[in-house]
């Protein structure tokens, strides 16, 4: 098998802690706000009116984005913490 191919990839200790420390506290309230307003907009588009559930819709990348920016903000500043370390 190829490098990287075999079980030992997926299985290893440094891989189990990768995972484990891939999200933040913080990260499953963007990831919740996100589900709650795809299933708000769900709703609203079959209960209600489709254009609330249009718009409630449009939260969904909006809030996705800026985990994306506050990720990439705590991200550079533990680096940088290293860095000087």
């Amino acid at each position: 098998m190829g490098r990287g191919l075999g079980r030992g990839a997926f299985c290893s200790p440094s891989r189990n802690h990768q995972l484990k420390n891939m999200f933040k506290k913080f990260d499953c309230y963007f990831l919740f706000a996100a589900f709650a307003s795809f299933v708000a907009s769900v709703g609203l588009w079959f209960l209600v009116n489709h254009d609330y559930g249009v718009f409630v819709g449009l939260w969904v990348p909006s809030i996705l984005a800026l985990w994306v920016g506050v990720r990439l903000v705590v991200v550079s500043e533990s680096l940088a913490i290293n860095r000087k370390k």
